[in-house]
């Protein structure tokens, strides 16, 4: 492979020198020569605590410095990461030979696959990007990075050299998807290639450095079944949102940060059937629609003066005019609510979308106040109106205190009692304590109440069980 690459890889006059003759024998891939006398073992690699983990930072950091100097950048995006680790294993021989590092035959694997990860990836957390066990990295300065796993935070070891290093990964992720960060733009959106969403805040806002949150993107989407499986929801509520989606009834996603929007929208889409046209919008694309026919469009920022900035709203009513049967909104967050309000009532039954709220009530007064951000002479009474006629369910999720995420309340908007949204709950989940392990305990129960919709649904040959809405037992 080396052979193969030599003359490309590496700039002109760069090539590594052979460690003897002409003739001489490379080294065997786990026994770097000129260093064995200062080869240090795996134990004493641990007793060197910080301290070693600060050297090998720092040697990893000044050898991708180096081999941006000896190799050809245009040439890597061409190669697999085992082609590049197989390439650049010589000059790392070289380097750590010159410079009498003491290396063990796994440090250096650990050197060059880290190296590698530096050049292909994102550095430091490329392994927890890998690690399907985590769902957030947070990165709240070069020194201390979190993730959750299971719901709960965890201090991690893992830290950049210092800010520049942070910064160089992050302008490698902004720049990916055509945006940017520096002290004019400060705070960015932006998405990893595998959709993982991510949001960067740099100095001046950020005080004590570069900040990075990363949403991680789920390798294997969850599904209803998989959210009843894991008691997230009660398979009643599964049989009544599957029915609800199908039968076209419009619905909004409500819930605080983290508490699983995104996921149960994905999980609600899947129902959507292929025959229909999809239009999903979003901030930074982070929708996994299954479906054959979905059209996919992302926000994007002012350019350095200040124009050109395409905002939800243009999208949605570009959306319009783009012959869609349902238009699908990763997250309402101001004035585009009352374009999303006007495609509900405008034949585009179905459509769904996701709004920070805490419960469905105020779902419904965030929803309100988004659509007077539009400026539009509208009175309250007219706003609720637009409400009352456009949402037909509102699916509350929540993130317990012990990390799990449920849903914890399905309601159906009836329509308006003199300037009230009527609204009655359906499904809900009701806490009964918590366990030694301090693990949230409860039930899913149905309230007794039928839906109006299933009506509605009923015209085209849709229907639930009567059994899922008896409130004398708890649902499963």
């Amino acid at each position: 492979m080396a052979n193969a690459f030599m003359g490309r890889f590496f700039k002109p006059g760069e090539e590594p020198r052979p460690s003897a003759g002409a003739g001489a024998e490379q080294p065997a891939p786990d026994a770097p020569q000129g260093v064995d006398s200062a080869v240090s073992s795996e134990t004493d690699a641990k007793s060197a605590g910080k301290s070693g983990k600060s050297d090998m930072l720092a040697q990893r950091v000044d050898l991708h410095k180096y081999l941006l100097d000896k190799i050809n950048l245009g040439f890597i995006d061409t190669m697999s990461s085992d082609e590049l680790a197989t390439e650049i294993r010589p000059i790392v021989r070289e380097y750590i030979r010159d410079r009498h590092f003491p290396l063990s035959a796994r440090e250096l694997d650990l050197l060059i696959e880290d190296t590698t990860n530096e050049m292909l990836g994102l550095g430091p957390i490329e392994p927890l990007l890998k690690d399907d066990s985590i769902a957030d990295i947070l990165v709240n300065n070069h020194s201390q990075i979190f993730i959750e796993r299971n719901g709960q935070l965890e201090l991690t070891d893992i830290r950049f050299k210092d800010e520049d290093h942070l910064l160089r990964v992050i302008n490698k992720i902004v720049s990916a998807v055509g945006r940017r960060v520096d002290e004019s733009t400060p705070l960015v959106d932006a998405r990893l290639a595998d959709g993982s969403r991510v949001n960067v805040a740099i100095r001046p806002v950020a005080v004590d450095g570069p900040m990075v949150s990363i949403r991680k993107f789920s390798r294997h989407p969850l599904t209803m079944d998989r959210l009843v499986q894991s008691g997230s929801m009660a398979d009643a509520m599964r049989i009544l949102l599957v029915a609800a989606v199908q039968g076209r009834m419009s619905i909004v996603v409500s819930g605080g940060t983290g508490s699983g929007k995104t996921t149960l929208l994905n999980a609600l889409s899947s129902k959507i059937s292929d025959k229909e046209r999809l239009i999903t919008i979003e901030d930074a694309a982070e929708l996994q629609l299954q479906q054959t026919h979905v059209c996919r469009m992302e926000t994007k920022p002012p350019t350095l003066d200040g124009r050109n900035e395409l905002r939800q709203r243009e999208l949605l009513k570009n959306a319009l005019r783009m012959r869609p049967d349902r238009i699908i909104v990763g997250e309402v967050r101001g004035e585009e609510a009352f374009d999303m309000l006007q495609a509900m009532n405008t034949g585009h039954e179905g459509s769904m979308c996701t709004v920070h709220a805490n419960t469905p009530r105020d779902a419904i007064s965030r929803l309100e106040q988004m659509v007077g951000m539009a400026g539009l002479p509208m009175t309250l009474m007219s706003i609720r109106g637009q409400i009352a006629a456009a949402i037909d369910l509102i699916v509350q999720v929540q993130r317990l205190h012990d990390g799990s995420r449920r849903v914890v309340s399905v309601s159906e908007i009836t329509g308006m009692e003199n300037d009230v949204i009527q609204m009655q709950e359906i499904m809900a989940f009701r806490k009964t304590g918590v366990n030694a392990e301090n693990k949230i305990q409860g039930h899913f129960l149905a309230t007794g109440i039928r839906p109006r919709f299933l009506e509605t649904i009923a015209e085209v040959g849709l229907s639930v069980p009567d059994a899922i809405f008896d409130p004398s037992r708890p649902i499963s």
